[in-house]
């Protein structure tokens, strides 16, 4: 088995903060979508997209003059998106690849066991699983066996 975190915690938190990336993505492409290229005013949220501003600074500029804006009611403030143009350029974000991690494939001949590092080296078992965890060595557990790559083993255990 290849770990990436360090507990289920983690890995817990980690997917997470993947999810909730996911789902904002997902609202902006939907915001994104939504917007028709000839409106002239565009709300705040919009702007935001569009921009790539924080609505802090969109407020800020609202109230020192530098946009105008029309309030329309509660939550209903429109900003001139020619105004917009002018003070920032619109962010092209491009789609971004997700990139799959690369499952290591080790043959069996090109691996130790944990057990076989601790007779080859004269290690503890604990200290090649905190050495394995500090230097990241993907592993990988087949059975009740866990073998780790020998020539990253090599590279550390070979000076001591």
């Amino acid at each position: 088995m290849i770990t990436r975190f360090c507990s289920r915690e983690c890995a817990y938190k980690a997917d997470n903060d993947r999810k909730k990336t996911e789902r904002r993505e997902a609202k902006r492409q939907e915001l994104i979508a939504k917007i028709p290229v000839n409106r002239p005013y565009i709300s705040i949220a919009e702007a935001t997209v569009l921009f790539g501003v924080s609505k802090n600074t969109i407020h800020r500029h609202i109230k020192s003059g530098k946009i105008p804006a029309i309030n329309l009611g509660q939550r209903l403030t429109r900003i001139s998106r020619v105004h917009l143009e002018t003070i920032y350029t619109v962010v092209d974000l491009p789609e971004e690849t997700k990139e799959q991690p690369v499952k290591l494939q080790y043959e069996p001949n090109e691996c130790y066991t944990i057990n076989e590092i601790s007779e080859k080296f004269g290690v503890s078992l604990s200290t090649i699983n905190k050495t394995i965890r500090r230097n990241s060595i993907p592993r990988r557990q087949v059975g009740k066996f866990v073998y780790v790559p020998k020539v990253l083993i090599n590279k550390i255990f070979a000076g001591k």
